[in-house]
């Protein structure tokens, strides 16, 4: 069974003064894009496709860590996950050099050790981790580096 997922993104005007839009192909999201606004340090209104990245990214990681916990009978699981997504001038363009899962979970009757163990195993089964492969991925789990 194949699942194909689609998103459209539309361009307007040169790269440093131009915008974008982008829409979910499910309808749930809609918004607007910029370059300008990809390399500031403060919010906007707008996205990047590296935060896009960083919310597929943890949303995946965090399904997968339910789905291993679950698979352990573990219950009342709790995922909360930020990926924060690198990104560094190399040669003469820009490269996403590093991810970096933080996560916080809970299961009843659960030893950190046993959640970190699962927590590495849900990080190598994430579909969007696998994507990513060719960038370095971290881990922490509750305040513990893996």
């Amino acid at each position: 069974m194949t699942i194909v997922r689609h998103s459209d993104a539309r361009w307007t005007g040169d790269l440093l003064s131009g915008n974008g839009h982008l829409e979910f192909g499910s309808g749930s999201f809609a918004g607007a894009y910029s370059f300008k606004d990809r390399f500031a340090e403060t919010s906007s209104p707008f996205t990047n496709p590296e935060e896009l990245i960083a919310a597929a990214h943890a949303s995946c990681f965090s399904m997968s860590f339910s789905a291993e916990l679950s698979k352990e009978n573990f219950k009342n699981i709790h995922v909360e996950t930020i990926a924060k997504v690198h990104m560094a001038k190399t040669g003469d363009g820009f490269s996403i050099t590093q991810i970096h899962l933080e996560t916080h979970a809970s299961a009843d009757e659960i030893s950190p050790e046993n959640l970190s163990e699962i927590a590495v195993r849900a990080a190598k089964n994430c579909p969007v981790s696998k994507a990513l492969a060719s960038v370095p991925i971290s881990l922490t789990v509750n305040g513990q580096i893996q």
